[in-house]
Order: C-alpha cells, then structure tokens, then sequence
C-alpha cells in the first residue's frame, strides 16, 4: 500500500535528524562505514511504508471489532496477520515501558498549587487587581 491510497499525502515522512542518529548509533561499532543521504531518504521512505502498511491493517482490526480507537492488540494482530510476528514482543515491551513512563512521570502542577496560597486568598488578589485595572480605564489617559 503505497501512501496515494491515504489520500495522496506526499509529506509523510520521519525527521531526518531522528533517523540519522538512530544510524549513527547503529553503525558506531563499524569504524569506517558511512550511510549515504540518498539510501537515508530510502530507510525513511520504506519506514513510512511499513507503519502506513501496520497501522491501516490495525485500523481494519479495529473497525471489524467495531472499535473506534485502534489499540496495542490490533497493533499485534495486525503485525501477525501480515507475516511479522518476530516483532511483537518487542512492540509490546515498548508499550509497556512507555505506559510505565506515563503513570510514573511527574504530575504537572498548576498555577494555582504552584502559589502555595489559598483559593480564598486568589480569589481576593484578583479581585484586587480587576478594581485597579477598572480604576485605571475609568480614569482615561494619562
């Protein structure tokens, strides 16, 4: 399936800078061996392939389970159903870890919590600054 069967978006594509450093790392223990741009531009292209080909399979899946939201199984199914099941369980070690990464990443504090004040005391400094700034309109210019 070719990315003109999704609505013929030509800009699909993947950071050339991500790739390049996912190669480097890759390459590092052969001293001497270089990644041309253009087979670069080739992995990029056939890695665009291989996630539109995954994720329009997992999209099948999930619509004949009558599922509006494709999840990690259809992932897994589709992965399966299209010959590629050597690469599950490392999908699904992914998964799990970004989930981890998720539930154990720090929770975000609002303004609010980050005042140390109370809502009682908020409440009152705003009203504070709305009359001064009704004050200053009705005076006019300066």
């Amino acid at each position: 399936m070719s990315d003109k069967e999704f609505g013929g978006t030509d800009d699909l594509s993947l950071p050339k800078a991500t790739v390049q450093k996912i190669i480097t790392e890759i390459l590092a223990p052969s001293p001497g061996v270089t990644f041309a741009k253009d087979a670069r531009d080739l992995l990029i292209d056939c890695c665009v392939e291989f996630i539109t080909l995954i994720s329009s399979e997992a999209n099948e899946i999930a619509e004949k389970e009558a599922k509006k939201t494709i999840a990690t199984e259809h992932i897994d199914k589709a992965l399966r159903e299209l010959g590629f099941p050597e690469y599950v369980a490392e999908v699904l070690a992914s998964a799990g870890e970004h989930k981890e990464a998720l539930r154990t990443r720090e929770k975000k504090t609002n303004r609010m919590e980050q005042s140390g004040l109370s809502e009682a005391e908020l409440l009152r400094q705003q009203e504070e600054l709305f009359k001064s700034a009704t004050e200053k309109y009705n005076q006019g210019p300066a």
